[in-house]
């Protein structure tokens, strides 16, 4: 064969047509998907893919399936589909979910949580009104 690998002794070529490889990658099917396609090893797909034909068709194809894909999500915003909308506004865009009440401590960290609080530290006032809050619940619960 000349500029090629010579098959192994017993091996046959096996013929892949490249329009089928083509529409195979319009799909995005993996390299795993195309061999059991053609009933051939991974290996050989991979080695396949050396040439540039074969390269060019897979490359081809997975092109095709992209615009494809974009196509539909483009169909899709344009009749008010929300979640096509978002996903555009935030991929093309630059838009961002923000949170209103996002909350940081110093220096943008963690707010620390004292989960034992010093209630020595509280004012007279504070003390106060946490035992009206306390004496209301308990009214709440035993009427």
């Amino acid at each position: 064969m000349p500029g090629g690998v010579r098959p192994r002794a017993g091996r046959k070529a096996v013929k892949i047509d490249l329009t089928e490889v083509e529409k195979l990658c319009a799909l995005q099917c993996t390299d795993e998907e195309v061999a059991a396609f053609f009933s051939v090893s991974v290996r050989t797909i991979e080695r396949r893919r050396n040439k540039p034909a074969f390269a060019e068709a897979m490359e081809r194809g997975r092109a095709r399936g992209r615009v494809s894909v974009r196509r539909n999500l483009w169909a899709l915003a344009a009749k008010g589909n929300p979640a096509a909308n978002i996903f555009l506004a935030k991929n093309l865009l630059g838009y961002r979910d923000v949170v209103n009440n996002e909350h940081s401590g110093p220096g943008g960290g963690p707010i620390a949580i004292d989960t034992h609080p010093d209630f020595s530290r509280l004012s007279d006032e504070d003390l106060e009104q946490l035992q009206m809050l306390r004496d209301k619940a308990t009214r709440s619960v035993n009427p």
